[in-house]
């Protein structure tokens, strides 16, 4: 099957049954194979679980090689918003051939994302006909809060982790989106990382291990 979206998937070792997907979306000038170097930590702790890491739909305007969710070549937020709901249509169609591939509903699927990624992930998580088993957000934000409050359908578990260092996103931008979360009676942490700035360090990801863990019921 071929996909919309140019994708690395890592499946199980050993031909093993694939239970659950956990999605990775890269980061700004990123692609899948970047984020997809998460998965060397968790792949061993998650032995039924396939890794889907798909390269967005453009080609990242300061990078060669990397892709971008969307432009950001105009600091305007009204820009920046029908940009990523252009791409959030094209996730949302590679999402539903992934589940369609694999046979297997969004309560057994993850989405996560860090940067770009993670605001792409908290987006479609939102706003999604069906319930996914959770967001898992690295190093992001909410890109319009008033646009979003107006699409929520769903309210899957969230864990938001960020950096207390970042400065390409604040990790205020995290604590401004757990708000959000609260106050739509979503059920959501948010972890700092100290003395991190916009990457994710070991620490990062064997909080988000757990989380992931924690919402496919393997403790």
């Amino acid at each position: 099957m071929t996909f919309c979206l140019d994708t690395k998937l890592i499946k199980p070792d050993c031909d093993n049954e694939i239970k659950n997907i956990v999605v990775l979306l890269h980061g700004y000038g990123g692609d899948g194979n970047d984020i997809a170097q998460i998965t060397l930590n968790w792949k061993r702790f998650l032995p039924n679980t396939l890794f889907v890491c798909p390269n967005a739909p453009e080609k990242c305007l300061i990078s060669s090689s990397g892709y971008q969710w969307f432009d950001l070549s105009q600091d305007n937020e009204k820009f920046i918003l029908k940009e990523s709901k252009k791409n959030e249509i094209i996730l949302k169609k590679f999402l539903e051939e992934i589940k369609e591939k694999f046979s297997l509903p969004n309560s057994r699927i993850c989405l996560s994302g860090f940067s770009q990624g993670c605001m792409m992930s908290i987006n479609v998580g939102l706003s999604s006909d069906e319930k996914y088993s959770g967001i898992l957000g690295f190093s992001g934000k909410i890109i319009s809060k008033e646009d979003l409050s107006k699409r929520i359908i769903h309210k899957p578990e969230t864990l938001l982790i960020h950096g207390e260092n970042d400065d390409i996103v604040s990790c205020v931008k995290s604590l401004e989106a757990k708000d959000f979360f609260q106050r739509n009676k979503i059920s959501v942490e948010l972890e700092i990382i100290k003395n991190c700035g916009h990457h994710i360090p070991i620490e990062a990801s064997s909080i988000g291990l757990k989380f992931i863990k924690k919402i496919f019921n393997l403790n």
